[in-house]
């Protein structure tokens, strides 16, 4: 079967490779549409980082490993143990939960599969990829899909997921007001899911025009570009002077700590959502004065992927706009990779179409 391998840093291939074999407890799965993330970028140009150069714990798996993990699809086979009361069948429809965990060590033992010691990711940690034209994945992990939400959508449930956990992690009421600095996939389903949860005041920096436009599309109430404007001052005016309950930091650049904790009211709350690729200076003061809590938050919970299915299914995400273009297998480097590198203003969410 085909598969698109990463080999090493800026070398994706497609290759020929063995047709999994589904285990007792896996599904398998013919991918249809695969998104291509910030981490599948960081890994393709400044890896390996995510993909394992050893053996991996869990997957066995080292370089060249499948890539993909946000991915749709449909089952093709059902392993013999899988439990009866998921109800999954040949031909569901069914978007994938990437999650790879021990289920042995303390945060795992705790609930917590996301922080697991040895976490990683099918499609960046071995175990194959949704770049692929067959998958199998444990089935704790798979979730159907309703039958008005398409599979191009579906394949967007995994990054609306982290977003929808990251809003989940705060206090967020109806009616607050949220600063979110960083309108890329994960800011704009961050806005999404706030739309959903009933936030009233959202205040959205970004340097982008373009996404700046689609964060006004998904509804943003406030959007600005962060080199004309002042964060702080502005989300203050915007707030009666108080600044915003709660801040989303999915930007991820040195300046985005101080500019969030500045810009939240006393007792605010700030969630970090993005990875960072190397540290920066941050002065805790800025949370002594005025008791603000700094929070952080890692991927999904198998809640999350349920609420977020579930939000698509009753029409209260809307998220098709996201897609800003589909791309054949074989065409993921340059129509792909590289048009996200070179065309990142005008690009959000492109998907492969496995079956084009």
């Amino acid at each position: 079967m085909r598969a698109v391998r990463f080999h090493g840093r800026e070398d994706l291939r497609v290759d020929e490779i063995p047709e999994p074999q589904c285990a007792d407890h896996q599904v398998k799965i013919a991918p249809a549409f695969v998104g291509i993330c910030g981490s599948d970028l960081h890994e393709y140009l400044g890896g390996p980082t995510f993909a394992p150069t050893e053996p991996h714990p869990i997957t066995g798996d080292a370089i060249p490993i499948g890539f993909g993990h946000e991915f749709s699809g449909v089952v093709t086979e059902v392993g013999k143990s899988v439990a009866k009361g998921l109800g999954l069948k040949e031909g569901d429809k069914v978007a994938v939960q990437p999650t790879v965990c021990c289920w042995k060590c303390g945060s795992c033992k705790e609930g917590a599969l996301n922080c697991c010691d040895n976490a990683g990711f099918v499609g960046l940690s071995g175990g194959g990829g949704g770049m692929s034209d067959f998958v199998c994945v444990d089935s704790y992990f798979v979730h159907k899909l309703p039958d008005n939400v398409p599979l191009d959508v579906g394949a967007l449930v995994e990054p609306i997921a982290v977003a929808w956990h990251a809003v989940d992690a705060s206090p967020i009421q109806k009616g607050d007001s949220a600063l979110v600095l960083g309108a890329g996939p994960i800011g704009l389903a961050v806005i999404q899911s706030l739309v959903a949860r009933g936030a009233e005041n959202i205040i959205v920096a970004e340097v982008s025009s373009e996404r700046r436009r689609y964060a006004k599309h998904f509804g943003a109430h406030h959007i600005f570009d962060p080199r004309k404007e002042d964060v702080v001052n502005l989300t203050k005016e915007l707030t009666e002077g108080r600044g915003a309950n709660i801040a989303f930091d999915c930007a991820g650049v040195p300046s985005s700590p101080t500019t969030a904790t500045l810009a939240v009211r006393a007792k605010g709350t700030i969630v970090n959502v993005a990875i960072w690729e190397k540290g920066t200076d941050f002065n805790p003061n800025n949370l002594v004065f005025g008791e603000k809590k700094y929070t952080a938050v890692l991927g999904y919970q198998k809640p999350d992927f349920h609420y977020v299915i579930k939000a698509l299914g009753e029409g209260a995400l809307q998220p098709d706009k996201m897609i800003t273009k589909k791309i054949k297998i074989d065409e993921v480097v340059e129509e792909g990779f590289r048009a996200l590198i070179n065309d990142k203003d005008n690009q959000v969410k492109i998907l492969i179409d496995v079956h084009a």
